[in-house]
This record gives C-alpha cells, structure tokens and sequence, in this order.
C-alpha cells in the first residue's frame, strides 16, 4: 500500500510544504513571507497537492513543525494540521524543528534560529541562549528541505503516534495582553 504524507511548517517566516510517497519526495514548495501564512497555509497544500493530482482524502498522515520558532506562525501549522487531521480522519504527527534540522544534518550540533541573536537549542531540554555562546551550531535550513524532512519524520511515527500535535513553545510570545483597563459595554 503506497504511504503518501503532506508535511508543513510555517514556524519562521515562510509557508513551507512537501508531500512524500512513501520514501520519495514528489513535490515541496516554500514562499517567503513575514506575514500571512494564515491566507496562504492552506492555497498552497491545495495547489502542491492538485499538482501532483492527489486529493486529501489521499493521504495517509500529516506531518507538522510545532516550533519553536515564531509564536503565531506555530499556532497556524499546528491548528492546521489538527483540523486536517480530524477531517481527513488521518494521524498528525508533530515534529520539532530540531528533529527536522538533526536529519538533515545528522551528527551535527542543530539549533533553531531565534530574534535579537539568540538561537534555541535542545540539550536535552528545549532552552533559549545568545548565538555566542554556542558558536558553530547550524540553524539555517532551507524551508524546503524543512518541510521535507517534517514528512520523513512523520512517515516514521504516523502509525504509533496517539497524540495530536502540540506547539513547543521555549519562551513566552512576544506580545503581551493590552494593559488598559477595557471599555464598558452597555446593556441597551
């Protein structure tokens, strides 16, 4: 029986997919953006998928990044994956951008880049330091291959996995509840 997963990320500035068929690629595409992997997430599994003329109901798992990475942007894939999943009635595996980055560099110190020269890197918990003092570690990798190895990844779990995917969030988001007290509604 042929295994096809859609994996896909969306924790960094791009919306990120690949489909695999069993162990081969058949397809993966990235678009840059800072903003508006919302609107773009599913148009572009849509369009990977009518490309290669396979439809959801296709697809034997669906394969994730939960970050860390950009707070939102984890929230995006990760909601995405699990709606698909109960829709599709399919497992979602998530995957951690550093068992995306330690397959496609095995044996090599792997981090996930991180704002304001700090990179997050798992020894073995999930924590947040300056670039400086871990020089050395690779965090960059292509969205690309991201996606692809978020789709090996799940390939290799999608028949044991029982959880629903889950963010891994390292540090609290950026952005901070309003502090202003807010307006009263007014009963007419």
């Amino acid at each position: 029986m042929t295994t096809r997963i859609l994996g896909f990320d969306t924790s960094g500035s791009w919306c990120a997919a690949a489909v695999l068929e069993d162990t081969r690629v058949l397809a993966a595409r990235a678009e840059d953006m800072t903003r508006g992997q919302t609107e773009r997430l599913m148009p572009l599994l849509k369009e990977l998928l009518g490309n290669l003329g396979i439809g959801w109901a296709e697809l034997s798992a669906i394969g994730v990044g939960v970050g860390p990475g950009n707070f939102t942007g984890i929230r995006i894939s990760v909601s995405a994956a699990r709606g698909l999943a109960l829709g599709l009635d399919v497992p979602a595996v998530g995957v951690t951008g550093f068992e995306a980055r330690q397959a496609a560099y095995p044996g090599q110190q792997v981090g996930v880049p991180a704002p304001r020269d700090q990179v997050y890197v798992a020894d073995p918990d999930p924590r947040l330091i300056f670039a400086a003092e871990r020089p050395g570690v690779i965090t960059e990798i292509a969205p690309v291959r991201l996606a692809e190895e978020i789709a090996r990844s799940a390939a290799g779990r999608f028949e044991i996995t029982k959880a629903s995917p889950a963010p891994l969030y390292v540090k609290s988001a950026d952005a901070a509840p309003a502090r202003d007290v807010p307006p009263v509604i007014l009963d007419p």
